[in-house]
């Protein structure tokens, strides 16, 4: 199992939709529409390779080194079969 943390939503959406946007916008917003672009790409890009599997965005869940922590309340906010 792999588990890929993005550090750095804010900054890829502010390169993305300008400075001013940003602002408005929530960086759970960020992070979440960033975590859905990569999943749609590394799907495609793994299936490309004839690689099988699923990826899933999970909430709760968070690696800090070589610690991984869980929240409360553990979910899966989006999953892909590939």
């Amino acid at each position: 199992m792999i588990v890929l943390k993005i550090s750095n939503a804010s900054e890829v959406m502010a390169s993305k939709l300008g400075r001013l946007l940003e602002r408005f916008t929530p960086s759970s917003v960020d992070c979440a529409t960033v975590e859905n672009q990569v999943i749609k790409k590394l799907a495609e890009n793994l299936a490309a390779e004839g690689i099988k599997g699923e990826i899933s965005a999970v909430k709760g869940l968070d690696i800090d080194g070589a610690n991984l922590s869980f929240h409360k309340d553990i979910k899966v906010r989006k999953h892909l079969s590939f």
